[in-house]
């Protein structure tokens, strides 16, 4: 109860901003000590998996864009038919 009311009565006083910085200061440098141990555990791969899963990645996309093109030319013609036929 004591610390309560002692943080309730330093709100008031000027050291609250400079204790702001302090506690903020010590927040960014647990962070980034936190990230740097994290970095050191994450296990890389290696440049033969980046180019194998790269080249995936390339050929799904242009399997994709091929499907979706063929999707649209045959929908776009089915409903140019369509119209074309209820215009008569």
């Amino acid at each position: 109860m004591a610390k309560a009311e002692s943080s309730v009565a330093n709100m008031g006083s000027g050291n609250n901003a400079l204790a702001k910085v302090s506690t903020w200061t010590v927040r960014l440098r647990e962070y980034y000590d936190d990230l740097r141990g994290e970095m050191q555990r994450v296990t890389w791969p290696s440049w033969s998996q980046v180019r194998a899963t790269t080249a995936v990645v390339i050929a799904a996309v242009f399997a994709f864009a091929a499907y979706f093109a063929l999707v649209d030319v045959v929908l776009g013609r089915a409903i140019q038919r369509l119209f074309s036929s209820l215009a008569k």
